[in-house]
């Protein structure tokens, strides 16, 4: 993953004038001990030049951890803490912050080794509210040093998040198509989140790729896409095309990036996409996705947006679905039934053209696009990619601007299941619990389009807090609910 952030994390601790210093330097210095014993040790600073306590320590630390290269935050209150100068470190430091405090150590010194951080860690939040500012606070965080290093290490993923979107940019080719209103991008959250975007037109797409022509490099991507299929090569006359395009968009990234670190794409795949180019691009969107550039179908902007930010916390290749079709009643009577503890209504399929990394797949082929060579020429709709999306746990998420700028988010995790789709494209059956009240009570009810962001593996946790990070409400941040829990709109009597 080449797109995302490294996060280092600078550790400033804070002491009330009140409390012995002592207190926050010996905690800080076990807290950075326990971490480097656990974790990446590279992956922190313990900042040395003092121990805030006045507005003249936090410009002291602040400089200090920008010159240490630390692109994120942690307040640690080695005791009660400065409410003032600490959040005022909080406020100045352009980056994801998290504050963490201090558990009193032993029963035996309560006397002068008692830090009242518990108290503390309530003014610090009140302080943060009256200075607007946003800060990462753990569900419980107060603990011992081996307790908050692991407190930090979960900050990172989120870290990782936030200071990725502070510095992408979101590049779109083309408007959506025609008939593809659920997709809605009303731009102005992503500014309001440190996003940029950049608007062009397929046409501006085309003429690079029409540049591209007879590029020297054609031949060893192509030869490179080659081995990754393996047998699954099924349509090897259509790989110089794409290596050619895929070619064009990594030199179209590297040109247009401006000021910004890191990039996602939110491209257009038809109606006119097949005819002009003569592919789909669905294979090429795979691989760059692979890579940690995101590339969403249909000019999905906050498709792109969402699996960006999934890259971010896992680390990891991601995909967009369609939140597809029901499964049949027989696939189900036979192959879950009785062997998953799931209700039919649990399960469904997600499926795309073509464009889940390889890597995501049980097995994988070249194909054509099916649906659009029911009216095109097939030699036009070749370059998916398609297999079933190897088993495993997933995270069905996205993140989304309404119509009236407002943003929501939902989470929910669940499994893709061992079972032979026999469909096409790339395609899983999907398992989350209560998917059926879910899919009506959220999806449909605040107008959801069809397609969510997958991260393999379960990340509901992370992706919540970035949510809240970022200014996520709490009644548009929607989850999955257990069947004790109603939703606001469901019928008590059904």
């Amino acid at each position: 993953m080449n797109n995302i952030p490294k996060i280092k994390v600078g550790i400033v601790a804070v002491s009330r004038d009140c409390f012995p210093e002592s207190l926050a330097v010996n905690r800080r210095k076990a807290l950075a001990a326990a971490y480097a014993q656990k974790y990446d040790a590279s992956q922190i600073y313990e900042c040395p030049v003092c121990i805030v306590e006045s507005e003249i320590h936090m410009q002291q630390a602040l400089e200090d951890i920008k010159a240490a290269g630390c692109n994120a935050l942690c307040v640690y209150l080695g005791n009660f803490g400065p409410e003032i100068s600490e959040t005022m470190l909080a406020k100045y430091f352009d980056g994801p912050k998290m504050f963490v405090a201090a558990a009193e150590e032993s029963q035996s010194d309560l006397q002068d080794g008692r830090g009242d951080a518990y108290c503390g860690m309530l003014n610090a939040s009140y302080n943060l509210a009256l200075r607007n500012v946003g800060a990462y606070i753990p569900e419980y965080p107060v603990g011992d040093a081996e307790d908050c290093a692991d407190m930090i290490h979960e900050f990172i993923p989120i870290a990782r998040a936030i200071e990725g979107l502070a510095n992408l940019k979101i590049i779109s080719f083309g408007p959506r198509p025609m008939n593809f209103l659920a997709c809605n991008a009303p731009i102005k959250q992503l500014y309001n989140l440190g996003v940029e975007i950049e608007e062009n037109s397929e046409l501006d797409l085309f003429e690079a790729y029409n540049n591209h022509s007879g590029d020297p490099r054609i031949a060893e991507v192509a030869a490179e896409m080659a081995a990754e299929l393996g047998a699954g090569n099924k349509k090897p006359e259509v790989l110089n095309k794409l290596a050619q395009y895929e070619i064009t968009l990594l030199d179209w990234i590297e040109a247009h990036r401006g000021s910004r670190k890191y990039v996602s794409i939110a491209g257009k795949c038809w109606p006119a996409f097949q005819t002009q180019f003569g592919f789909v691009p669905c294979y090429v969107n795979s691989r760059l996705t692979g890579r940690g550039i995101p590339v969403s179908c249909e000019v999905d902007i906050y498709g792109a947006l969402s699996e960006f930010i999934g890259t971010c916390v896992s680390e990891d290749a991601v995909t967009l679905l369609d939140i597809n079709n029901s499964v049949p009643k027989d696939m189900y009577r036979e192959s879950i039934e009785g062997k998953f503890d799931y209700t039919h209504r649990d399960t469904f399929m997600g499926f795309h053209c073509g464009n889940t990394c390889s890597t995501k797949l049980s097995s994988c082929e070249m194909k054509n696009q099916k649906i659009m060579a029911r009216s095109l020429p097939v030699e036009v709709t070749n370059g998916t990619l398609e297999g079933d999306i190897a088993p495993g746990n997933i995270t069905f998420y996205r993140l989304q601007s309404t119509a009236d700028n407002k943003l929501r988010a939902y989470i929910a995790e669940g499994e893709v299941l061992p079972v032979a789709t026999r469909s096409f494209g790339s395609i899983g059956v999907f398992a989350i619990r209560e998917m059926g009240r879910f899919y009506r009570h959220v999806l449909i009810e605040k107008n959801y389009p069809h397609h969510g962001a997958v991260a393999f593996g379960h990340f509901g946790k992370l992706l919540f807090e970035v949510f809240k990070y970022i200014g996520v409400p709490y009644e548009d941040l929607d989850y999955n609910r257990p069947a004790s829990l109603p939703y606001p709109s469901e019928n008590p009597f059904a």
